[in-house]
């Protein structure tokens, strides 16, 4: 018997899309070591020079211009989708990827980001299309561009999401509240002492981590920084800068003067050695960055949320209570000295972001992925 094929499209405007992918392999291979598993970054395959493009530009927005970014987001969140903007971007690469699903021929395709999910799911409606499709949706509120009739199965984070698809017309016995899948590794056990240790941090002081994201959108993080370490309420800090150079090299003269505690990394692959060194998460509210800080039950405050996907986030923490929101810069310092004067405050938040997912996100959305696929088969042995 040949072993089964899983095809899994993710994207790279914006890091969580392919982190998604990447805990779902993670999981896959675990569970099944003899899965074929192929990931392509759909924007790369449709066109690598438009990909680059519209990456660079998606980037650039987010960073400067990010209330530009929040009202495209909500005038297209509710658009029909008979409409000509929608009708357009389901046929993007629409006969590329039948070329290459036919040539492939794979038992199970994965989508982590919406756009692929739309032109896949309409491929489905009209016959040409006939392999198992599951869409992850990777934050916590509905946007238009996940809802398509054409999916088989979908994978949400939390219950909210589930009625946001119900309501619009999604039948819910084809969605599963697994929590948003993340690695393994966030999963495990990790002592705190040791990572403190390695840090050059003392394992029983508060700690915060402050994170710029990948490609350090994390508009204000120097004077996050700053603030924390100067304060004179002793506080640790952990700032992580992702790809942004310039952030990085202009903590020079804090971390040398610093009155706390301060240590400071680039782009790093130990996100969850960090986070179990941590107390609290200073951040952007994407939704795999969220979706690993609860899973390690660990609460957050969000600074600046981008206006879209990363808002909604936002307030679903709020809602639950694992976290807060600071819009502006008094909003943080006011924050950070009322939760560093009363730190109780965060023993409630974590308290309450251990409440909010079920666990074992990944390795719940495999099982009924798995499911869905030997379904598949076993009709077609039938048939």
């Amino acid at each position: 018997m040949k072993p089964k094929r899983v095809l899994i499209f993710s994207a790279t405007f914006g890091a969580g899309h392919v982190r998604a992918a990447q805990a779902l392999i993670e999981t896959l291979r675990e569970d099944d070591p003899t899965l074929d598993i192929t990931h392509l970054d759909f924007g790369a395959f449709v066109s690598k020079t438009m990909n680059t493009v519209i990456k660079s530009t998606y980037i650039e927005v987010i960073k400067h211009t990010p209330k530009l970014w929040g009202k495209f987001y909500y005038r297209t969140a509710k658009i029909s989708p008979h409409s000509v903007f929608q009708r357009f971007l389901n046929g993007i690469g629409r006969s590329e990827l039948v070329k290459y699903i036919s040539s492939l021929r794979p038992d199970l395709i994965v989508c982590t980001y919406p756009t692929v999910a739309g032109v896949l799911a309409e491929l489905k409606l009209k016959g040409v299309l006939d392999v198992p499709l599951t869409t992850v949706v990777t934050d916590y509120a509905v946007h238009s561009q996940w809802v398509h009739q054409g999916i088989d199965l979908y994978i949400v984070g939390a219950r909210d999401v589930y009625e946001g698809l119900t309501s619009r017309g999604i039948d819910g016995s084809r969605i599963r509240v697994t929590g948003i899948p993340v690695s393994p590794r966030f999963e495990r056990e990790i002592e705190r002492g040791p990572v403190a240790a390695k840090l050059g941090l003392d394992p029983n002081g508060l700690t915060f981590l402050v994170m710029g994201g990948a490609y350090g959108v994390l508009n204000g993080a120097k004077r996050v920084c700053q603030f924390l370490a100067d304060s004179r309420v002793p506080v640790q800090t952990i700032s992580v800068c992702g790809r942004d150079e310039r952030l990085y090299k202009s903590l020079d003269g804090l971390v040398a003067g610093a009155r706390n505690p301060f240590v400071r990394f680039g782009f790093v692959n130990n996100v969850e050695e960090l986070m179990a060194a941590s107390d609290l998460i200073i951040t952007k509210a994407g939704g795999l960055t969220v979706s690993e800080a609860l899973t390690r039950r660990i609460p957050l405050l969000i600074f600046k949320p981008i206006p879209g996907q990363e808002e909604e986030n936002a307030t679903f923490l709020e809602k639950v209570g694992a976290g807060r929101i600071a819009h502006t810069e008094e909003e943080l310092e006011g924050i950070l000295r009322e939760i560093l004067a009363h730190p109780q405050q965060i023993a409630a938040m974590r308290k309450a972001a251990a409440g909010v997912l079920p666990g074992k996100a990944a390795e719940r959305a495999v099982g009924y992925m798995m499911e869905l696929a030997d379904e598949q088969t076993s009709r077609q042995k039938i048939g």
